[in-house]
């Protein structure tokens, strides 16, 4: 049976992305490039939400995975994972993500030139941040190819053995409110013991920390989807119960990280509050989502087509849309509100009108090729 909670839950992780990136345009914290005015006040939130969005999306990633998997071998759904994930890649790293490159460089006067200079005469010399070729908010693709290959072997024994000793013990761990957090014991031995030793690069290479991490994240939504109503019928029990953990643990991080100065005492004790503070808040949202999204509408199966080119798109045309912003002496609710409603405008009407009618541009976006 599909679940249409984790349908409308991606939908709204992807929608919640574009307006974090419209942020960082915003905040103290690097990105490509920044508004001529910072808002130390938007931290906070930001930080809040960077908490948990992409935790959330690799545990939803794996769920996902379980249904793929229900009708294909092993080699047939590696097969279309490389068709889902390394042709929109590809295509991405060669048209879409240059210009935002390009304007980075405009903004940093590291480049004068039109964009017909720049692409494609320099737009592959040298590998970014040093270089110009990037994958960009493109990252999450190829993690999650290798996520997906590397994991095969071990998902289709799972899938083939549903009754097997690990499947039953965790069965036993989801119908408990408490011993449901025993799965962030690996994440906090990640976060604590990893995290300091390998900065987040997103550059696959050498980037272990955030390799390590998200797949035990994907991992554990393939497994969490596997004991199916029994994980469920926990987390719409327990709703409550989780979103007020998450709101108690994310208070005392705040606090904890604006009063008391870096030191190994603080690590291991915001890196605790940290994995259970991610943990509640995936809980209760999934709670929340079982209680009131699972129910099939025409707007979501719209949405849940239209999210994958949206996430290729959207951060393209916001810095497009940004570069002509930034200087200018408006404040953030305006500069913010020409930005969201531009790159969702500007996003819908390339998909609707394009992408979504073309049935030779749909593989590159990681569509399935049929026609309307």
């Amino acid at each position: 049976m599909r679940r249409y909670d984790l349908d409308w839950l991606r939908v709204i992780v992807f929608a919640l992305l574009i307006l974090y990136h419209v942020g960082m345009l915003f905040v103290p914290w690097g990105f490509h490039i920044k508004n001529n005015v910072i808002y130390d006040w938007l931290t906070l939130p930001m930080w809040f939400l960077n908490q948990w969005r992409l935790p959330i999306l690799f545990v939803i990633s794996g769920m996902g995975t379980y249904y793929a998997l229900r009708k294909r071998s092993g080699n047939q759904f590696a097969i279309e994972r490389v068709k889902r994930l390394l042709v929109p890649l590809v295509f991405g790293m060669l048209l879409i993500i240059p210009p935002q490159v390009y304007i980075e460089r405009l903004v940093n006067n590291q480049s004068t030139g039109t964009y017909l200079n720049f692409w494609p005469t320099e737009a592959f010399i040298g590998v970014y941040p040093e270089g110009n070729l990037s994958w960009h908010h493109l990252w999450f693709l190829p993690y999650l190819l290798l996520f997906s290959l590397v994991l095969i072997p071990v998902f289709i024994y799972l899938r083939k053995h549903p009754e097997n000793r690990f499947i039953n013990w965790v069965r036993g761990l989801v119908r408990h409110p408490v011993k449901i957090f025993l799965f962030a014991i690996p994440l906090y031995l990640i976060e604590a013991l990893v995290e300091p030793f390998f900065p987040v690069t997103h550059a696959l290479i050498g980037d272990w920390f955030t390799i390590i991490n998200y797949i035990v994240l994907f991992f554990i939504g393939f497994v969490l989807i596997s004991v199916k109503d029994t994980f469920w019928q926990t987390v719409e029990k327990f709703r409550k119960r989780f979103l007020i953990t998450g709101i108690l643990c994310f208070t005392v991080m705040a606090v904890l990280v604006i009063n008391f100065e870096d030191g190994i005492e603080r690590h291991f004790t915001e890196a605790f509050l940290k994995v259970i503070n991610l943990w509640s808040w995936i809980l209760a949202l999934f709670g929340f989502a079982a209680k009131h999204l699972n129910k099939k509408s025409n707007i979501l199966s719209y949405c849940n087509q239209a999210v994958y080119p949206f996430y290729i798109l959207h951060q393209t045309v916001m810095m497009i849309i940004a570069y002509y912003l930034i200087d200018l002496e408006w404040n953030l609710v305006a500069k913010g509100t020409v930005l969201v409603l531009g790159t969702f405008g500007i996003s819908w009407l390339l998909y609707e009108f394009l992408i979504r009618r073309i049935k030779y541009i749909r593989p590159i976006f990681g569509l399935k090729k049929r026609t309307y």
